[in-house]
């Protein structure tokens, strides 16, 4: 498929886990990328560069849409992917923590958007997608700062959908289910019973398995796609059946 040809993408977060997955499908699809992350990619895919970029700098972030404006002349699509976890209920993290993830999950989606829309304005083919969470809308134990700043990651992103609406751009989110990305593999190499841990992990969603990067982005670039020229203000999940379906024990 080579529906991106000829279009440019922005996926923050996209050194590693799902944002990385993201830049190689777009890229293999046609797409020129712009990886925004605060490390480098391990390994820089063609027809991509790498920008470092803290979302939670409003001069960093215009600099790099400066950078972007310059080397690929506008945008098209925008992954807004970057995002930080957190364990524990509403006693586990101090204000300050609380403030800086809410900066990076949700103000910082906010600020590179608001950064990228001169760009995506001018585009035929205008489309942000933002990576949610199945738990936005599924109490899930010990992610209460997580699952409140995905939560309005989701009212966010219906809000941009019907700001934007009239100006060609699409706005849509992806909902996964718990991933296997870096964060989830450094979580379960700090657990007492790693097993144990990712079969609790397994049993949560009755496909009976982690969702993988490559599917979130594979959804990630549904919705982006000018094929779906009709499809805004949707949250699609990805979830495995965890928020939907309750299949009985055997």
């Amino acid at each position: 498929m080579s529906e991106f040809a000829g279009l440019r993408a922005a996926v923050t977060g996209g050194a590693s886990g799902i944002g990385a997955a993201t830049t190689r499908l777009l890229a293999e699809r046609g797409a020129r990328v712009a990886v925004l992350d605060i490390q480098a990619p391990a390994e820089l895919v063609p027809q991509s560069i790498s920008i470092t970029c803290d979302v939670t700098s409003t001069a960093g972030v215009a600099a790099a849409m400066h950078i972007i404006e310059t080397d690929f002349g506008g945008l098209d699509v925008l992954v807004n992917n970057a995002g930080m976890g957190a364990r524990g209920d509403v006693t586990a993290q101090d204000a300050d923590t609380w403030h800086h993830l809410l900066d990076v999950n949700v103000v910082g989606m906010a600020r590179v958007t608001s950064a990228a829309l001169p760009m995506l304005r001018r585009s035929a083919h205008a489309a942000i997608v933002n990576t949610c969470s199945a738990v936005a809308v599924l109490g899930v134990p010990d992610r209460a700062l997580y699952a409140a700043s995905k939560g309005a990651v989701l009212s966010l992103t219906l809000a941009m959908a019907a700001d934007h609406i009239g100006e060609g751009i699409r706005v849509n989110a992806v909902a996964p289910g718990t991933t296997d990305t870096p964060w989830v593999q450094r979580f379960l190499a700090a657990a007492d019973d790693p097993v144990a841990v990712i079969e609790e992990l397994r049993r949560r969603q009755p496909l009976g398995r982690l969702v993988t990067a490559d599917e979130v982005a594979h959804a990630i670039a549904y919705l982006a796609s000018p094929l779906s020229g009709s499809t805004t203000g949707s949250i699609l999940g990805v979830d495995g059946g965890m928020v939907t379906l309750r299949i009985p024990s055997p």
